[in-house]
């Protein structure tokens, strides 16, 4: 089980920055295919927002994937009670 949360981690923190430049690359070509001004604006608009929420849900991914890979998730308690 620990090989398993090593190999997710590993793919977790690939999976960050892939998201991220799938993401910026759909940005760019959403906001090429705009006609007018105002769609241009309204488009850059909406895919910043997009890009501002998604940059620390890939880089909480990438902090995931690292503790997985560094093994921290292996010490886990028998039982939920304090």
């Amino acid at each position: 089980m620990n090989a398993l949360k090593k190999f997710l981690g590993l793919v977790w923190m690939v999976l960050g920055p892939l998201a991220m430049t799938f993401l910026f690359i759909q940005a760019v070509e959403k906001v090429g295919l705009t006609h007018t001004d105002i769609e241009r604006t309204n488009t850059i608009l909406q895919w910043g927002i997009i890009l501002f929420i998604f940059l620390p849900i890939s880089l909480g991914l990438m902090i995931f994937g690292f503790y997985a890979w560094k093994g921290e998730y292996e010490k886990l308690p028998d039982n939920s009670a304090l």
